[in-house]
């Protein structure tokens, strides 16, 4: 069965997860455990996999794999979380890398095809992503996609056991004029 991508560009195509791609992201999110601690857990067995699934398909959740374009491996995913609508029309993006692809480009790819999708597909306004202080990786894609620094969240979210202070960057659509 051909792969169909919502966009691509770059190294990278985005695409919403399927149940048959719970082997494969499930042996990069377990690949990855070392890249990813302590600023995430990526869904790593079946059952989270199955529970990850149901979570972007909520009303007020998107969730996208970031593929490597040449080969349709799985390099990263993207989740879109707490959509609104209305007078805000925003959510909150999480992303992860997985390895090999980490600094390679694809994170920063994907991550932009899905900003512009969330933009000119769905219609949002505003987008921000919570970073904590040392994840430079994620901060250095947040800057090359030109998300604002905006702020810093004392004891934002819960992550591996504790919980962790994080900056608040965001980015607008641009004006339509």
């Amino acid at each position: 069965m051909a792969l169909r991508y919502l966009s691509t560009g770059g190294l990278a195509a985005i695409r919403r997860p399927r149940p048959s791609d719970e082997a494969e992201f499930v042996a990069a999110a377990r690949r990855s455990r070392p890249l990813h601690h302590p600023w995430l857990s990526a869904p790593d067995t079946p059952e989270a996999y199955a529970t990850y699934l149901g979570w972007i398909r909520r009303r007020n959740h998107a969730g996208y794999l970031i593929c490597d374009r040449a080969g349709g491996a799985i390099a990263g995913y993207v989740n879109i979380s707490g959509i609104l609508l209305g007078a805000l029309r925003g959510g909150y993006l999480g992303y992860a890398a997985f390895l090999p692809y980490s600094g390679t480009g694809h994170a920063s790819a994907g991550i932009g095809l899905v900003v512009r999708h969330a933009f000119d597909v769905l219609g949002l306004h505003r987008l921000e992503a919570n970073i904590q202080p040392g994840n430079e990786p994620s901060r250095r894609i947040a800057r090359k996609l030109g998300f604002r620094l905006e702020g810093y969240s004392p004891d934002y979210l819960f992550i591996d056991g504790a919980w962790r202070d994080h900056e608040r960057w965001a980015i607008t659509a641009p004006d339509p004029t």
